[in-house]
């Protein structure tokens, strides 16, 4: 591959290690390296998940995210504490504010509340080069909140996104060039370790007997792109480290889509259960989407089951002829999905994403469906409604019933607690 074209910037991905454990720590008084500190999502629900867990505590007991509450001992070391969304969203931003001392505003890119891109490109002169100005950023960090930090560094977002995830979470640092990716990035297997290949993507690219990201590198262009469209196409140059997205774009362009995932505070048995949740997830994913001004024809149903079930959950998805953002087109889609793929075990996750997507005003109105702009319309008028006075203050039915978890979720930030 001829890099000789290609971007060649100075850009760091950062990663805040421990973040939910280590600002509960600060906030506590303790030490996230020596204190056993797990959060919880929920204290009332034997089955909630550790959102974060210290370094002892995964180190002396086995305990990291994902597990659930009732798989941690009972040890007189271990510290266990609830969420604090708003305060982990407030260090957040301290955070931001403080890497700003460092570079300009429109240098710094939120890619999640414990992550940021930082383009250091023409600071040379202030700091140093991009690897001191990128440790003194870490170290400024670490002085102001006790946090300690992983950063990768690379010609563009890419390249620092898959130094970050594949080495500098282990180094705390580390600098990734064109040249590195035959030797750091091809070797890497399964291909869902790899940014931007899901478990889905890695199944089909299996299937066509590509198991490395250096076989996807060596695939055929043409291949690739026959089978996976334009999403081919963005494989196979990321597989060789290449990408011309615009910094603050994002990395894989084309990729919009829109989805809400959520965990259930109990197991969910009937599909009429399930369906309620459904909805309430249906109609605050075509807000986002008609918010951002976009419609889609793939709507994607995922259904983990409890851990009781005797068998795994699903992921499908279908595409229809026109593009929606309606939220009973999206709601009776995931029905269907749902009917074809249930298999009665009780449910305890749920997502729904819609992508394929393109910009609204490509819907195109039917003839022989009169009521579709007013429906548009409707669906238009209520998220201005719930933009000014709340997302509860207009529901549908289902969410007043014991199924429905909107009223509960209004309380919390990210779903878990303020």
């Amino acid at each position: 591959m001829n890099y000789e074209n290609c971007p060649i910037n100075s850009i760091i991905c950062i990663d805040m290690k421990c973040f939910y454990a280590s600002c509960i720590a600060l906030l506590e008084g303790l030490d996230v390296m020596e204190v056993p500190i797990a959060v919880i999502g929920n204290f009332q629900q034997p089955g909630s998940i550790v959102l974060a867990a210290s370094p002892p505590m995964k180190e002396r007991f086995r305990i990291k995210t994902g597990n659930r509450l009732f798989e941690i001992p009972n040890h007189p070391d271990i510290r266990l504490f609830e969420p604090k969304m708003s305060f982990f969203l407030d260090m957040s931003m301290a955070i931001t504010q403080l890497i700003a001392q460092f570079v300009p505003r429109e240098a710094i890119h939120v890619y999640s509340v414990d992550e940021s891109f930082i383009d250091l490109t023409g600071c040379e002169k202030i700091w140093g080069t991009p690897e001191q100005t990128a440790k003194a950023i870490q170290l400024a960090i670490f002085q102001q909140f006790r946090i300690r930090s992983a950063a990768g560094l690379g010609p563009n977002m890419l390249i620092a996104k898959l130094a970050l995830d594949l080495e500098a979470k282990k180094t705390g640092f580390v600098e990734w060039t064109y040249e590195d990716i035959p030797k750091k990035l091809w070797p890497v297997r399964p291909l869902s370790k790899m940014w931007g290949i899901g478990r889905q993507m890695e199944v089909n690219l299996n299937n066509m007997g590509i198991f490395t990201v250096g076989g996807l590198a060596n695939m055929s262009l043409e291949a690739l792109e026959q089978r996976f469209g334009v999403m081919g196409n963005q494989l196979y140059y990321h597989a060789h480290g290449i990408d011309y997205s615009t910094f603050g774009e994002p990395i894989v362009s084309g990729q919009i889509s829109f989805g809400k995932g959520q965990m259930l505070m109990r197991d969910y048995a009937k599909r009429s259960e399930i369906c309620v949740v459904l909805l309430e997830m249906c109609e605050d994913v075509a807000r986002r989407t008609r918010t951002a001004g976009y419609a889609g024809r793939t709507i994607s149903l995922g259904l983990s089951y409890s851990k009781a079930a005797m068998t795994k959950g699903f992921h499908r998805s279908k595409t229809i002829v026109d593009p929606t953002n309606e939220t009973m087109v999206i709601y009776n889609v995931c029905k269907d999905l749902l009917d074809l793929h249930f298999a009665g075990e009780p449910a305890r996750q749920l997502s729904v994403r819609i992508s394929n997507v393109e910009q609204e005003r490509s819907i195109q109105l039917d003839l022989f469906d009169t009521g579709k702009e007013q429906r548009l319309l409707l669906g238009h008028t209520v998220d201005s409604i719930r933009e000014r006075f709340g997302a509860t203050s207009i529901l549908r039915a289902v969410s007043y019933t014991k199924s429905g978890t909107a009223i509960e979720r209004k309380r919390l930030v990210g779903g878990h607690l303020a």
